[in-house]
């Protein structure tokens, strides 16, 4: 068990030990673990990074900094639906900050936020690799192309 981690379920934090002693020994562990957890609780709390640093035997700094530096990993729960909204060049340059304004408007948080709910997460993205189809929003794995201010009432309700 963690020292001073008593925020983490317990059963959670069962799962994580379990995870890091299937995966420690292998090139990557850090990674490898990370992704797993990213994937087992949605978002790495600081009490899981805790424990994988005791675990690895390796400093909290350099599970954090690992955490921080790919786009991948998140500090914060997310929703249940992960709005994306695609701000590369060519959904830019067609309005994607606008849509990505109406959808802020409506569940009234910002991008990087999450409804008190928990239901929504809005994520300004770079490139999707969807430019034919700019601007481009997603919702988990559904993509929305051409998509205009207007159309975003209507695509956010099939999610309540």
């Amino acid at each position: 068990m963690c020292k001073d981690c008593s925020g983490l379920n317990p059963d959670i934090e069962k799962k994580l030990l379990e995870i890091i002693e299937i995966d420690k020994d292998k090139k990557g562990s850090a990674m490898i673990i990370l992704h797993k957890v990213q994937e087992l609780i949605g978002y790495i709390p600081f009490e899981a990074q805790k424990i994988i640093a005791e675990n690895l035997n390796i400093p909290m700094a350099q599970i954090y900094g690992i955490v921080t530096f790919y786009s991948r990993f998140t500090l914060e729960p997310v929703g249940k639906y992960k709005i994306g909204v695609c701000l590369g060049t060519a959904c830019y340059v067609k309005g994607s900050d606008k849509v990505l304004e109406k959808i802020e408007e409506i569940l009234k948080i910002k991008a990087g936020q999450t409804t008190d709910d928990g239901k929504f997460s809005i994520d300004a993205t770079r490139c999707v690799g969807a430019c034919g189809l700019a601007p481009v929003m997603t919702v988990n794995e559904d993509v929305y192309g051409k998509m205009e201010p207007d159309k975003v009432s209507e695509i956010l309700a099939k999610y309540h």
